[in-house]
């Protein structure tokens, strides 16, 4: 795939986000596109970001869980950046006419005091290298029509991402089992499903770990200061206006969404 496309891409993905107008899957136009490409394209998307006055604030890693894997058919996670302007705050309202179709993920989200960078990054490494977690919701969106996506489209369009929401409280990672950390997600106050920690990759802190390794294929590290979404639990809830979802955590806390029209 050449230059041109890419950045073609990048600006169709990019349009289609401001306009919350979707498009045809970029996989159904170009069979042959491949994950590099596709990575490709989603960082000339967000030079367009940061030419627009975004600035980056952290990462994200997408398709952990086994449910979210074997929803896509693929057996590696992704990862997009996550920029100042997709933060919410808890309790904020989300403006569903400013999203094209959400879902709702809940997540352990990591707070670095210091840079990782790989290669040989490991669990233990991480766990050192953060400050705290707090609890968290990712709002996956697509800009592909009707959620028909393949690995390389949500690659493309950021890993999907919407928008971040995380708890004002954030708690220090020592003496604590992420793997046995409970999590009970609740939409309307009905629970739509519980799970462990352990359903990311084995443990939250290596997916970190998984990220920091993959960046340090393309010189990227992973800075102190930013937050890592480590990837959701379960599989994606849909959400409408109307909407209240609540993700409380064994030993860490709840994070609450609202949407709204």
């Amino acid at each position: 795939m050449d230059k041109n496309t890419i950045a073609l891409l990048a600006q169709e993905l990019y349009t289609a986000e401001t306009s919350r107008t979707p498009i045809d899957a970029l996989t159904a136009r170009y069979p042959d596109i491949t994950n590099e490409e596709a990575y490709q394209v989603q960082l000339a998307g967000m030079k367009l970001r940061l030419a627009d006055g975004h600035v980056i604030v952290g990462k994200k890693i997408g398709l952990t869980s086994r449910a979210m894997q074997t929803a896509l058919g693929v057996f590696e996670p992704d990862y997009g950046y996550i920029t100042d302007r997709m933060m919410v705050l808890d309790g904020d309202p989300l403006m569903m006419d400013s999203l094209i179709a959400p879902k709702v993920e809940a997540e352990i989200a990591f707070v670095l005091k210091e840079d990782l960078s790989g290669p040989g990054v490991t669990i233990a490494k991480v766990m050192a290298a953060t400050a705290g977690i707090m609890p968290a919701l990712e709002i996956i969106d697509t800009r592909i029509k009707d959620w028909k996506i393949k690995i390389q489209d949500t690659i493309a369009d950021g890993a999907s991402i919407g928008r971040i929401l995380v708890s004002g409280q954030m708690i220090p990672v020592t003496g604590l089992d992420m793997r046995l950390m409970g999590l009970v997600l609740e939409k309307n106050g009905d629970i739509v499903t519980t799970a462990a920690g352990a359903a990311v990759l084995g443990h939250p802190a290596n997916a970190v770990a998984w990220l920091a390794n993959k960046l340090a294929l393309y010189g990227i590290s992973l800075k102190a200061g930013e937050i890592v979404m480590s990837g959701s639990l379960t599989a994606a809830c849909p959400v409408s206006a109307g909407d209240i979802v609540r993700a409380s955590f064994d030993h860490m806390g709840s994070v609450g969404a609202r949407f709204v029209k």
